[in-house]
């Protein structure tokens, strides 16, 4: 079970520090990797990079030895509640520029807040400057990834792409929406319409889909509140991420539950799955526009998704 970020002690945090530092040393050895070949300057920088990684976990681990001593517990980025879930960059070939500047700035952004919050929660003079020092060196990142965009990337492209704010602003707002959206849309699409078939009846399934909707908002919201307290990541305070995600879920399944009040059956599944097609197309409209996934791969796994769930309300309710 993860643990919350202000309940780590002094060891735990710098043992933590640790842990990031390699994996961070080991993100830009795949960037090296995958960059070589059409960008061999990039390759080089972020090779820099990494050897940069490198002397700060060696600065880390002496300075826990100093304090703690030898052994250093294992304590990764997914035993603590707050860190971005990263994207494989090992899985990503031919590796692109754009993903890597992106990837580089939300993480040396996470990275940095780490290193303010943790400064904040040491009291030991000499953890505290070490910290003070390694967030620096994560802003000097950060600023070495944006004057790669601008040696790399042209300006009709740059005019494209988002700053860093707005891809935080996707991991506040877009992707809990999003996530309550498709549970909501498709989750509910079974009780519904298995009411609506088994009853020949349009209020019983309204009930059925306004009770299936309801509850999976706030069940959404409570897990997307509970995941991750948005401390270290910038996600936003969980609440309010929680409050948008279980929003999103009950709009999801009232969507196409509002035709059923219809009182002529034909009229309302009709309606009902009309509201089910422009729900579908929704959600793939925003992953492809927000969540980089290429519109036939979205189209085909939310459709694939939904008439999955939707065959099998209509099978059960007519069994």
């Amino acid at each position: 079970m993860a643990k919350n970020f202000k309940d780590l002690t002094e060891r735990e945090i710098v043992a933590l520090a640790i842990s990031l530092e390699e994996e961070d040393g080991r993100i830009y050895g795949d960037f090296v990797d995958g960059l070589r070949e059409t960008y061999p300057a990039s390759a080089k920088m972020f090779q820099e990079m990494q050897a940069e990684e490198s002397e700060h976990r060696s600065s880390l681990i002496e300075l826990y030895r100093q304090r703690f001593g030898e052994h250093i517990p294992l304590i990764r980025r997914q035993d603590v509640k707050g860190f971005v879930q990263r994207m494989p960059m090992w899985l990503v070939r031919p590796l692109g520029i754009h993903t890597v500047r992106r990837q580089v700035e939300i993480m040396e952004l996470e990275t940095r807040r780490f290193y303010e919050r943790a400064m904040q929660q040491v009291s030991d003079a000499a953890v505290r400057k070490l910290l003070g020092d390694l967030a620096e060196a994560e802003r000097k990142h950060s600023a070495a990834a944006q004057d790669l965009e601008r040696k790399i990337l042209t300006d009709e492209a740059r005019q494209g792409e988002d700053v860093t704010e707005r891809r935080l602003f996707v991991l506040q707002i877009v992707q809990p929406g999003l996530a309550g959206l498709m549970d909501g849309s498709v989750s509910t699409l079974a009780p519904v319409f298995a009411s609506a078939v088994a009853t020949q009846n349009p209020w019983d399934a309204f009930l059925v889909g306004m009770a299936a909707s309801i509850g999976a908002g706030i069940s959404m919201g409570f897990a997307e509140a509970l995941s991750d307290d948005g401390s270290l990541t910038g996600r936003g305070h969980p609440w309010i991420r929680g409050l948008v995600c279980g929003l999103m879920t009950t709009l999801g399944g009232i969507g196409h539950t509002l035709p059923f009040l219809i009182g002529n059956f034909k009229a309302a599944m009709t309606a009902a799955i009309a509201v089910v097609l422009v729900e579908l197309a929704a959600i793939t409209w925003i992953r492809a526009k927000y969540m980089d996934t290429p519109i036939w791969s979205a189209a085909l796994q939310v459709g694939f998704g939904g008439a999955l769930v939707f065959a099998t309300g209509i099978f059960i309710g007519g069994s």
